[in-house]
């Protein structure tokens, strides 16, 4: 999987950002949340397996500089700040600031994903908070948007929507997507974590 994992992360960098996305949602809300979460809940932490461990992997070399906890606070200083309307519009509007919008969801998703991935109980323990705390922030930010009572932006809308059914999907998208994708990785950092202990815990009883 690990050897997979990098050609399949550029794979889905190359559809959402080389225009598929585009295509199908052009420049609504949901296509930009589909774009993010793309980078940062499916392409960020394959990028990080198939780069973990390896001479770019950053947070091997500088551990304590790149913990799990401190990256997540990155990321969503990064998430939140790049939704709130100004930021968002500026982003929708100007290719500068789209490509820096997008190359820092990039970095801090794929700082996340690499920290936490890397060796020790410790910075795994760690790793499993963070994914946690940043799948408790994914899921109440899509809350809000999706349940907002008035169009947060100004965009136009994508499929035949509303303004504000088009916000409330791309809502649904980060909920369901984002708040997913960190619960499922610190639930299998939490399985790898607790494994090694399990089996030796067996063999004990076995003896």
């Amino acid at each position: 999987m690990a050897g997979m994992a990098l050609p399949m992360g550029l794979l889905v960098l190359a559809l959402v950002w080389g225009g598929p996305v585009w295509l199908l949602l052009g420049p609504s809300f949901t296509g930009g949340m589909v774009m993010h979460m793309g980078v940062v809940a499916i392409a960020a932490p394959l990028l990080a397996l198939g780069l973990s461990g390896s001479r770019w992997d950053a947070t091997q070399r500088h551990p304590r500089l790149f913990g799990p906890l401190a990256a997540s606070v990155l990321e969503f200083i990064a998430v939140w700040g790049w939704h709130l309307p100004g930021p968002h519009e500026a982003a929708r509007q100007s290719l500068p600031f789209l490509v820096l919008e997008q190359g820092s969801f990039l970095a801090t998703g794929l700082l996340v994903w690499l920290s936490c991935l890397g060796a020790g109980q410790a910075r795994q323990a760690s790793g499993i908070v963070a994914l946690l705390l940043t799948s408790m922030h994914m899921t109440l930010l899509g809350a809000l948007l999706t349940l907002a009572p008035r169009p947060l932006y100004d965009h136009v809308a994508c499929l035949g929507l509303t303004v504000q059914e088009d916000q409330s999907l791309g809502g649904v998208v980060m909920l369901l997507v984002g708040g997913a994708a960190y619960l499922a990785g610190g639930l299998a950092l939490a399985a790898r974590l607790l494994g090694p202990e399990r089996h030796g815990t067996e063999d004990g009883a076995a003896c």
